[in-house]
């Protein structure tokens, strides 16, 4: 069930639709343990969408192995996601949030590929897999 462009859901109807850990992580900024997720080696074709709402975040083809122990994506249209500044545990990093939900998705750095120079690294129980 999609509920895109869904900002006005509760807090109470979130802990009722999200398992323990995705509200841990979408709605509580919260990361999941390196090399734990789902999708850190998962390679398949098709769409990593918000487990949060469905929104289409990342395509398959910018998914990348960058070796840090979360699903590593190049690129994503900025339309998907919003930034904004994290200044939690004494770091100063991007936070990148679901446009839909606003649910926490992860942190995007400097430091990708071609052709973005981006990795957006992003917990994988904030996302779900819609196959080719």
């Amino acid at each position: 069930m999609s509920n895109e462009g869904d900002h006005a859901t509760s807090d109470e109807e979130w802990r009722s639709r999200l398992s323990d850990e995705e509200y841990r992580v979408l709605r509580e900024a919260g990361t999941e343990p390196p090399f734990s997720g789902e999708y850190v080696e998962h390679t398949d074709d098709g769409t990593y969408v918000c487990a949060g709402c469905g929104a289409e975040l990342f395509d398959s083809e910018t998914k990348f192995e960058s070796g840090c122990g979360w699903p590593s994506f190049y690129d994503t249209d900025d339309d998907r996601v919003e930034t904004r500044l994290d200044t939690s545990h004494g770091m100063r990093r991007t936070e990148v949030l679901c446009a839909s939900c606003g649910g926490h998705l992860g942190h995007v750095f400097d430091d990708g590929p071609d052709p973005t120079g981006k990795r957006y690294c992003i917990n994988s129980v904030a996302l779900e897999f819609d196959e080719e």
